[in-house]
């Protein structure tokens, strides 16, 4: 982010994100993509890079941004680059906030009613996948 230049937020959006109920170490991470972010959400940072400026071991901030993924706050574009969900993202502009709202896919609004339940299903099919990869490596055993 360009220290000096004044970005804001096109929504109030920590109510969707505290109901959430994430793990501790999800928010972490997304409050410090958030702070070092470009506008428009995007930011260039290894998870080594991430769990050494919130003294974290690497395996926690990998399981934070998978929280953080899940629950469509963060995408990952490639290793090492990351955008936050267009909601939370700081813009320059209102204009700007606004193309980035109007183009984003639906499933992503924070604003959306369903928004919080679609994270616990992703939350549970997610485990539900790792049960039946684990179940398919015993039976290779």
């Amino acid at each position: 982010m360009s220290r000096g230049m004044l970005l804001f937020t096109p929504v109030n959006a920590e109510g969707v994100v505290a109901a959430l109920d994430l793990p501790q170490t999800a928010y972490r991470v997304l409050f410090a993509l958030r702070s070092r972010s470009e506008s428009g959400g995007r930011i260039e940072m290894g998870q080594n890079q991430i769990a050494a400026l919130l003294g974290l071991s690497r395996p926690s901030v990998t399981s934070g941004l998978r929280e953080l993924i899940l629950a469509r706050l963060v995408t990952k574009q490639r290793n090492g680059v990351y955008r936050i969900n267009a909601m939370l993202a700081g813009y320059e502009s209102t204009a700007a906030a606004q193309r980035a709202i109007d183009d984003m896919d639906v499933d992503d609004r924070l604003d959306d009613p369903d928004f919080v339940a679609r994270y616990h299903r992703a939350v549970e099919d997610y485990r539900e996948q790792l049960a039946l990869e684990r179940r398919k490596k015993l039976r290779v055993a």
